[in-house]
């Protein structure tokens, strides 16, 4: 890999903001009106787009020290790191020329000429921006600041109870992405995340249409139905743990007494995940019936009379009527049992199997624990941590982009 000048990182995505900039503005059927007459000049606008460009290149580009595109901080895998980089520097300049052209359509072009006085209309910047300071203050505080912070730990080699450090570029992503043993925490989690989801919201659904059936005590059953998702995913595991023990659980007692065998739940590499997936469902089970039998008080009785009226069994009835009007509950509780997947099952996988047998069921969220505080690499479990972050948001925005239109409000 031949070093490339930090300049000319810059400059390249300088260039094309420059384009970008006074392409975006040309496609405008109306000319530019506007009280800032230096945003009515094409050369004035190339200028903000080149600023937006080389920002957004250095976004973070200079927080690695330009390292990407330095041989000599590349000890491991120097043209995946090299490629890393280029597209870190793309989504950086991608990101800043979006901002900026909507920040100049919001605030520059689209800011009347003779200013707003009409009744309940800010007449200065400043209380809004007083009364958006907190909560920025927090998030700021909270959320932006620790993501910062793991960013730049994710680029040391740093050891937990040190203080030493080094700086190793990428070198810890680059080492977890050509790790086959990584590449099997990813696939794990992604099929134990598809199972959670896929068979937990089944059930549930199924669960909840029968328990909305109006039956004698059916609210006390409901009630009993919602109950476990009360339980932490720690008290969850416990539980489970008592009642798949290999010498004292009932279940294998059960099995033995009735069967004559009994299932080595938590020892078997290949049974064990299976394991933690029934508990998951039936931990996060509650949360889903509680939602689903919420949407399914707002289905019209009047439709379904309707399709029975003109010939539809209840199954019909069901999927044509009542399932695609429980879609918006169906397309919230997928985003929120992906998360609880990918991050609150991690607590009943350490109670339950401790990332085994073999690391069978170890997720990526655990895989972050292990490597950043039981083996005590920090720089490599803020790496981790960071690629399950970005995995999770990946995955929301596509199931967003992807079920937009599946998705029915009202009848």
């Amino acid at each position: 890999m031949v070093a490339i000048s930090p300049l000319l990182v810059i400059l390249i995505p300088s260039v094309i903001g420059a384009i970008a900039m006074a392409f975006l503005n040309s496609r405008q059927n109306t000319p530019i009106k506007t009280k800032y007459t230096w945003a009515r000049s094409p050369v004035s606008l190339a200028v903000v787009g080149a600023v937006a460009g080389a920002l957004g290149a250095s976004f973070f580009a200079v927080p690695l020290q330009f390292c990407t595109f330095d041989p000599e901080f590349n000890h491991f895998n120097a043209d995946l790191t090299f490629g890393i980089g280029i597209g870190l520097i793309i989504i950086g300049t991608v990101i800043a020329i979006n901002v900026t052209n909507w920040l100049l359509q919001r605030f520059i072009f689209g800011m009347p000429i003779v200013e707003d006085t009409q009744q309940g209309a800010f007449n200065s910047k400043l209380i809004p921006a007083m009364l958006l300071a907190p909560t920025m203050a927090v998030l700021l505080l909270f959320i932006y600041y620790p993501v910062s912070e793991t960013f730049r730990l994710s680029t040391l080699l740093s050891r937990l109870g040190t203080d030493k450090t080094r700086f190793e570029c990428l070198n810890n992503f680059t080492r977890m992405f050509d790790s086959p043993d990584y590449h099997q925490v990813v696939i794990i989690s992604i099929l134990m995340t598809l199972s959670i989801v896929i068979i937990g919201l089944g059930l549930s659904l199924l669960i909840a249409t029968m328990a909305y059936q109006p039956i004698p005590g059916a609210r006390v059953y409901r009630i009993l139905l919602v109950w476990p998702y009360a339980l932490s995913p720690v008290i969850a595991g416990a539980i489970f743990q008592l009642l798949l023990n290999p010498s004292a659980g009932i279940v294998n007692h059960v099995l033995e007494t009735t069967l004559g065998f009994t299932v080595p739940w938590l020892q078997d590499p290949n049974i064990a995940p299976i394991t933690v997936i029934i508990t998951a469902i039936w931990n996060v089970m509650g949360y889903n019936i509680l939602f689903y039998i919420a949407g399914l008080q707002n289905v019209p009785k009047d439709l379904q009379e309707a399709a029975s009226i003109d010939g539809a069994n209840p199954l019909q009835v069901f999927w044509r009527i009542t399932f695609p009007l429980v879609s918006p509950i169906t397309f919230f509780l997928i985003v929120t049992n992906t998360t609880y997947a990918f991050f609150n099952t991690f607590g009943l996988i350490d109670f339950l199997t401790r990332g085994g047998p073999l690391n069978s069921t170890t997720t990526m969220m655990y895989s972050v624990y292990e490597v950043g505080i039981v083996n005590k690499d920090l720089g490599k479990g803020a790496a981790q941590s960071l690629i399950l972050f970005v995995f999770v948001i990946a995955i929301t925005i596509i199931q967003f982009r992807t079920s937009r239109n599946r998705v029915t409000y009202g009848a």
